[in-house]
């Protein structure tokens, strides 16, 4: 039986919830600057931006885990089947308009 590494992506994000516009406006200083028109209550904001992320990186929401910062700006989550590397070109790249 072969053990198998699980590969998990691990980005810090800054987030701006009650924003007029759901973008993800890159990356500054290692920090994904991210903006959600949710508000913060009842963690709203939180689920926009894990539909938003998981929109960006053509993922299942249900892989993307707010590990720390559930009820700050600053978050660190996780994308489970996806490497750092390529979380971050996905999430720097221009969407489609």
């Amino acid at each position: 039986m072969s053990h198998r590494e699980v590969v998990e992506a691990r980005l810090t994000l800054r987030v701006q919830p009650g924003a007029r516009s759901i973008e993800v406006l890159g990356f500054q200083d290692g920090v994904l600057r991210v903006r959600v028109a949710a508000p913060p209550h009842e963690g709203r904001a939180n689920e926009a931006l894990i539909e938003l992320l998981a929109e960006r990186l053509d993922v299942a929401p249900s892989r993307i885990r707010i590990l720390r910062g559930q009820t700050s700006r600053q978050k660190l989550v996780a994308i489970e089947g996806m490497e750092a590397a390529a979380a971050r070109k996905a999430l720097s790249a221009t969407p489609d308009s």
